[in-house]
């Protein structure tokens, strides 16, 4: 008897103390950035450097963060995530992020998703961020061009990159005038300015037209899992299926290795089918600098250790870029 009720006190205790956590989260708008703890004691997370920014090797992406999960066709994947993703259980995860040596957070700029990050670097929070603008780049660049002002004097964005979806069709078209001149804007405020890829075509135009970026992000992932596409499956740069994400990985390897800048390679574990102790070690074995990991705020400390693993055993060709 009085050990079952010692068991029930203790479940009590454990479930009050949980509530009134959350609570506590929900009055304070999230955890506050200024009181995140120090890193846990340990290797630091290995860092390169992009412009004039020190990166850490692992960063974190934004899917998650804005619910855009790609999740093929389970479709209900995209809700889940955004109710577990709330606005206090993002400012968690980037404190958590931070809490574990990662110092650098990727994404588009949706308006809520923005108004998170702006909160917790209001609160102390020091996580750096590499967005890509979703304004349109065309003829009249003012509105890329506000965008872009917006994000690095008005809040302090370290770096920029034109977002894959736009630089695919620009690069398809043939309009490498008009990625160029998208790059030269960013730079032009000062800030690190990058391209962001599906489509390997992207690459090589940017290479053979010189276009003056500062580094690349670009996805990378091997088809060895149960999902991964046939060759018959990969239709051109907007079909949905895994493969549009690195249609190629061995050419991918190729082409990348005769580039000189950074490459920050993600969509590495293919949205969540390929492992992160197969896909770490792989993106970083053949070439990556860094990787752009997805994660929800319980995987982070198992990632980072597994980022940490392979990368004190890292095995590559290509020399380090940044």
């Amino acid at each position: 008897m009085s050990s079952e009720l010692s068991r029930r006190a203790f479940l009590k205790g454990s479930l009050l103390a949980s509530a009134g956590g959350a609570l506590a989260l929900q009055a304070g708008g999230g955890a506050s950035a200024a009181e995140t703890p120090k890193p846990p004691p340990g290797d630091a997370l290995p860092q390169g450097k992009i412009g004039t920014v020190k990166v850490s090797r692992m960063l974190l992406g934004g899917n998650l963060l804005t619910h855009f999960t790609h999740s093929r066709d389970l479709k209900y994947v995209y809700d889940l995530t955004a109710h577990y993703n709330t606005d206090a259980k993002i400012m968690e995860t980037l404190a958590l992020a931070e809490q574990h040596g990662i110092n650098t957070v990727s994404m588009h700029n949706p308006p809520a998703p923005m108004a998170v990050l702006r909160k917790y670097r209001k609160q102390g929070g020091k996580i750096q961020w590499i967005i890509c603008p979703t304004a349109p780049i065309q003829a009249n660049m003012q509105p890329y061009t506000d965008q872009v002002k917006s994000l690095v004097e008005g809040d302090g964005c370290e770096a920029i990159y034109v977002w894959g979806v736009h630089a695919d069709s620009l690069a398809q078209q043939g309009k490498m005038d008009l990625l160029a001149k998208a790059v030269e804007i960013a730079k032009d405020f000062g800030v690190a300015s990058g391209v962001g890829a599906h489509d390997l075509k992207v690459i090589e135009e940017c290479e053979r037209a010189k276009v003056p970026t500062d580094f690349y992000i670009k996805t990378f992932h091997h088809h060895k899992y149960p999902s991964g596409p046939k060759p018959d499956q990969i239709k051109g740069p907007y079909n949905e299926h895994p493969g549009y994400w690195c249609a190629d990985p061995q050419r991918t390897i190729e082409v990348m290795s005769k580039v000189e800048k950074p490459w920050i390679a993600y969509k590495i574990m293919a949205a969540g089918a390929i492992p992160p102790a197969d896909a770490f070690p792989y993106a970083l074995d053949n070439g990556a600098d860094h990787i752009l990991v997805g994660m929800f705020d319980f995987e982070i400390a198992q990632d980072v250790e597994i980022g940490k693993k392979a990368l004190a055993g890292v095995k590559r060709a290509r020399p380090w870029r940044s």
